[in-house]
């Protein structure tokens, strides 16, 4: 099962929401098949931490590599962002 819901779905972009009351333990490392860039739509005190990085603030727009291993760290209240992806060159 994943542990968000996506709310919208266009060919520019994605609106995902993660509940408050998730379990953090379903928040994952993943990777993703194209690279992103993700926005909080509002404050949080989320974050998000990238491989081999220390967990970093989600207020500020951030870049996830194709392929880079990354999750999300939960904090307190609904988190929402809006995912931008990126289609890798042919």
């Amino acid at each position: 099962m994943i542990p968000y819901k996506d709310l919208e779905i266009t060919d520019s972009y994605i609106i995902r929401e993660f509940s408050e009351n998730i379990d953090p333990i379903e928040l994952l490392w993943h990777r993703d098949d194209e690279s992103r860039i993700v926005e909080i739509i509002g404050n949080t005190d989320w974050q998000i931490q990238l491989d081999n990085q220390l967990p970093s603030s989600l207020n500020d727009r951030i870049f996830i590599p194709r392929h880079e291993f990354h999750r999300v760290i939960k904090g307190t209240g609904t988190l929402k962002l809006k995912i931008y992806k990126i289609q890798a060159d042919s």
